[in-house]
């Protein structure tokens, strides 16, 4: 028995032995990721970010929903200065003028080559690419959620009128409306008129029709850019807004008026809205049973040339002052965010739509846009294709934006409701937006944009 027992002693401490001698396995390099989606967005980036630390042992990210773009930006910020800032933040399209003037990120091109990664810039599409680019088309951050503005139209409304296609041009638009309007439909189209919605009324509008929204070619080419709004076809396009609604054949719908413009269109309220593709999902979930509806390009003036419309959503920023260590996890994490694979999951789980070539094309031929509920978002891929971007539809660079957009809401609402006429309206944006526009030239007096 003791012959045993010295047996069993000197195996185990064989064992031992042979444990201690080998290397401790190293525990995961941390590095965080803050993001400004909530709800079923959140779920989804936290299942991505699992789905990243699963795939491999070496990086682990964290993860932090900020709640909204709002507070991704101003908390990151805060962070910074007090030298807590994350690896990687998520900054929405408007916010990418300040990103550029902070000089507080490390570009993306110069971390992934530095790491070892290389990466075809040319896969993404140029009418994403382009608005996260320097005016020398260096991407400076990884474009990441993306949607732009599409028509969603009620097929069935449609046929009862005659028609089976949704309009190209706001004559046909025109036409339909008042023709839904005559076949006893209250509502034809509904809009809203927040500040929210000058990515689809003003910005969208202004770009598939070649328009200018400021000066300096968007403000690409300079912080001394002034809007420039009032002086071009947006006044006409205001002015038959507020024709349709005067004559009933478009109605207003928010939340704050007890049903917002998807959830009219979900029900079968309204015939037709101008939302993001994001929405796609939600039209979907929600529609009235039997419901039978598709989305198509936004209606464009008769005549007009089409230009690719504009790029919504948020790129992913890596931020200076972190380590070695934190900056290889974040390539890593960026490079498992670009595989094709990942567009896929992305895309299937969300609205937003696949912002690289081949993305797109591995989705395709995985027969992803082939039936529902996904059929049709590739139009949102036609749209923001429509063109090669020219100067003035890669973008709108202007700083403080959301000031902007929030004026733009306040005086269309003063539109609608007669308190100004829509030029004085539209002048009055343009004089308010350019006292936001001085403001944050002082601010960064002296510096040019990349």
């Amino acid at each position: 028995m003791s012959k045993l027992k010295n047996c069993i002693s000197a195996a185990a401490a064989g064992v031992m032995s042979v444990a201690l001698a080998l290397p401790a396995a190293a525990a995961p390099t941390k590095f965080d990721f803050w993001f400004g989606l909530s709800g079923d967005l959140e779920r989804v980036v936290q299942t991505l970010c699992k789905n990243f630390n699963d795939s491999q042992k070496d990086y682990e990210v964290s993860c932090v929903s900020q709640g909204n773009y709002d507070a991704a930006l101003q908390n990151t910020i805060a962070a910074f200065r007090a030298g807590k800032q994350p690896a990687i933040v998520q900054v929405y399209d408007v916010g990418t003028a300040t990103m550029m003037l902070s000089g507080a990120y490390y570009p993306v091109g110069k971390l992934m080559s530095e790491n070892g990664y290389k990466v075809d810039w040319n896969d993404y599409f140029p009418g994403i690419a382009r608005y996260y680019a320097t005016s020398k088309g260096e991407l400076l951050s990884f474009p990441f959620n993306s949607s732009t503005a599409l028509l969603y139209w009620n097929k069935d409304a449609f046929a009862k009128i005659g028609k089976t296609a949704a309009p190209k041009t706001w004559e046909e638009a025109a036409e339909a409306m008042k023709a839904l309007k005559g076949a006893g439909y209250d509502c034809p189209m509904a809009i809203n008129i927040s500040g929210n919605e000058s990515w689809q009324l003003m910005e969208q509008f202004s770009a598939i029709h070649d328009q200018p929204v400021a000066t300096k070619n968007n403000g690409y080419d300079g912080i001394d850019a002034r809007l420039t709004v009032n002086k071009t076809k947006f006044v006409k396009y205001v002015t038959d807004l507020k024709s349709w609604y005067d004559q009933g054949l478009i109605k207003i719908k928010s939340k704050d008026l007890g049903q917002d413009m998807v959830q009219a269109f979900a029900s079968g309220d309204c015939q037709m809205i101008m939302t993001s593709v994001g929405d796609h999902g939600s039209v979907t979930k929600t529609q009235k049973a039997g419901m039978t509806w598709d989305v198509a390009e936004l209606p464009v003036y008769a005549g007009t040339e089409r230009k690719n419309s504009l790029v919504g959503g948020a790129s992913l920023w890596v931020l200076s002052g972190k380590s070695a260590g934190e900056y290889k996890g974040a390539a890593a994490f960026l490079d498992f965010i670009g595989k094709p694979e990942t567009a896929l999951f992305w895309s299937t789980n969300t609205g937003y739509i696949p912002v690289k070539k081949s993305g797109f094309d591995f989705m395709k031929s995985s027969g992803f846009y082939d039936k529902a509920p996904y059929k049709g978002r590739e139009v949102a891929i036609a749209s923001l294709t429509a063109s090669e971007p020219t100067p003035i539809t890669r973008g709108v660079r202007l700083g403080n934006f959301t000031q902007i957009r929030a004026e733009f809401g306040n005086q269309m609402q003063a539109i609608f409701a007669n308190k100004v006429s829509v030029q004085e309206g539209i002048d009055n944006l343009v004089k308010n937006g350019d006292a936001v526009l001085d403001r944050f030239e002082a601010t960064y007096k002296g510096k040019q944009l990349p």
